[in-house]
């Protein structure tokens, strides 16, 4: 399968990710097919503890791709992905143990329509932790009221706005105290009224609690008040890389230039 694209097609920015273990993240060479289609063409990308990273490009270009390699929801076909000092592998020891580590947030809410807001939330610290169901009950509406909608606790998906339901799907994904929170363009799905609300709760993830994050969004106004670094894909590369600041004052590739003419002028 992989002898029908040619392996030579890297990023042209970034380098080999780094060896160092200051990386919470680190991808080396990673390329991934689907069939015939070559859809990750060597990502180089190394994230420290702490640092929120917003992955942005056109659809199609691998994004969401890349971050679900992280947590193996997707296998990667060649190179290396090590989360948290763990290399992800066929070895499912090493896929579990990186999952307990990581939080997703997909664009649909995928919540379960039968149980409760704070059922949904409480479900995994109960069956995977073990807790007792008071303390799961109780982690659950703390994680609530995290994401501002404690008074939602018993509230079925169904009886809930898109945005509260992507509230419930990030304090959901918070019950497992995870060191790193991907977000697989959680307001895409969203009305334009809904995602600011779901912004916000973003937003105070990063700044209050220091975690590690990654983000795949168009939402520029939410990168340029809350990333740590810019990263833009196209066609299965990073092309573009670098603190906010730089990348939508100074972009260095005229594909850069044009994806962020269009965007921004929306």
């Amino acid at each position: 399968m992989e002898t029908t694209q040619s392996a030579t097609a890297t990023q042209p920015a970034g380098t080999s990710a780094a060896r160092d273990g200051q990386h919470i993240i680190l991808l080396e060479s990673v390329h991934k097919w689907f069939g015939k289609l070559h859809v990750l063409r060597g990502i180089n990308l190394a994230i420290r503890p702490g640092e929120v990273v917003v992955v942005a490009g056109p659809s199609g270009s691998g994004k969401s791709t890349m971050i679900r390699c992280i947590n193996r929801l997707e296998r990667h076909n060649r190179g290396r992905v090590v989360v948290d000092g763990i290399e992800l592998s066929d070895d499912m020891r090493n896929v579990d143990a990186v999952r307990s580590e990581v939080g997703m947030v997909f664009q649909s809410f995928n919540l379960f329509p039968h149980l409760t807001a704070l059922q949904n939330v409480g479900l995994a610290p109960l069956q995977v932790r073990r807790w007792p169901r008071t303390k799961a009950e109780r982690a659950a509406m703390e994680l609530l009221e995290r994401v501002g909608i404690p008074e939602k606790a018993h509230a079925y998906p169904g009886q809930l706005s898109g945005g509260q339901q992507q509230r419930v799907a990030i304090a959901r994904a918070l019950a497992m105290n995870p060191k790193i929170m991907l977000f697989d363009e959680p307001t895409s799905a969203l009305d334009p009224e809904m995602i600011q609300e779901v912004l916000d709760v973003m937003l105070g993830l990063a700044r209050e609690h220091g975690m590690t994050m990654i983000v795949v969004t168009h939402e520029m106004g939410f990168a340029r008040e809350v990333a740590n670094r810019m990263v833009f894909m196209d066609e299965g590369v990073i092309v573009e890389e670098g603190p906010p600041e730089h990348f939508f004052t100074n972009p260095q590739h005229e594909r850069t230039k044009l994806f962020l003419s269009k965007i921004l002028h929306q």
